[in-house]
């Protein structure tokens, strides 16, 4: 089991990113892997919508059974050929350089940036993208590989309202999805990251729960509309329905909006932070006057 971690001496600010359409245009399925199984996308998604109805089944599971299902024949579904389509996957403009850079920024204002996946994608095909390393941990959907090494099983589903459970452990340190100590209770003073000090960046209603969720304790939401069509409809309405606080093109090059909305969170940070000590030192002094 992953060890926990602890508070730091510095604050740290967690970014939380959903995949698809927020660092990246489309659906990860949809980038090759559909195509390589003989399928016409919309006719896909329309197959896998109807096997959840039918049955009364997770739409996650649903696209997962179809994705090894429809396979047979055409491609082995083992791990390193999800990686090889995930490496297909094309990004927003300026993401490959993003999470080093905030990380520097975070780093000079005295603040720890640590950058996380939250997705209903899969796992393994966001490990086969050039940022896989960049995040402290990937949480996403992912498989159980046989034996052989074949995707047979679903290890992991993550949907819309489960996201929220990732949010906690990022809170508390406690990263591995099996440690049951997320439900324990931690002093205020414990809490690795505060909500206030996380930021959740989504692009439509399946993110709106840890979107409401991280607005609810002081934290920031953001929501993302690709750049190339500008359609802003989706980000209107989160924001009209207090879903998210602010609303940015999913540019993440330097000196985009998205840039300056994250170093002015980080500059917040390191302010609160600064004056939240400073009121704990003199709370403590005063009770130890008595």
């Amino acid at each position: 089991m992953e060890p926990r971690r602890s508070k730091e001496s510095q604050p740290v600010l967690a970014i939380c990113y959903d995949f698809d359409k927020t660092l990246s245009p489309n659906d990860m399925q949809a980038q090759g892997y559909i195509q390589a199984v003989g399928y016409d996308v919309e006719k896909f998604w329309q197959d896998a919508t109807k096997l959840a109805n039918d049955n009364a089944m997770d739409s996650n599971l649903a696209y997962m059974y179809m994705m090894v299902k429809e396979a047979q024949g055409y491609i082995i579904p083992n791990r390193q050929a999800l990686q090889q389509y995930g490496a297909r996957i094309q990004l927003f403009p300026g993401v490959e350089q993003w999470f080093s850079r905030i990380r520097q920024y975070g780093a000079q204002q005295g603040v720890i940036v640590e950058h996380y996946i939250i997705s209903s994608g899969l796992k393994e095909m966001i490990e086969g993208t050039p940022v896989a390393n960049q995040f402290e941990k990937i949480y996403a959907s992912s498989f159980y590989f046989n034996e052989r090494g074949v995707a047979e099983w679903p290890a992991q589903a993550v949907n819309f309202t489960n996201k929220t459970q990732f949010l906690f452990r990022i809170s508390k340190g406690v990263l591995d999805i099996n440690d049951p100590g997320v439900n324990e209770y931690f002093a205020p003073e414990d809490i690795r990251v505060p909500f206030r000090n996380m930021v959740y960046i989504g692009d439509s209603s399946t993110d709106i729960p840890c979107m409401k969720l991280v607005n609810s304790y002081g934290g920031h939401s953001i929501g993302v509309y690709d750049p190339a069509s500008a359609n802003k409809q989706a980000v209107y309405q989160m924001i009209r329905e207090n879903r998210i606080r602010y609303f940015v093109p999913a540019d993440y090059t330097a000196k985009s909006p998205m840039d300056t909305l994250i170093k002015t969170i980080i500059n917040k940070t390191a302010a609160y932070e600064r004056l939240e000590e400073i009121s704990i030192n003199n709370q403590k002094e005063a009770i130890n006057s008595l």
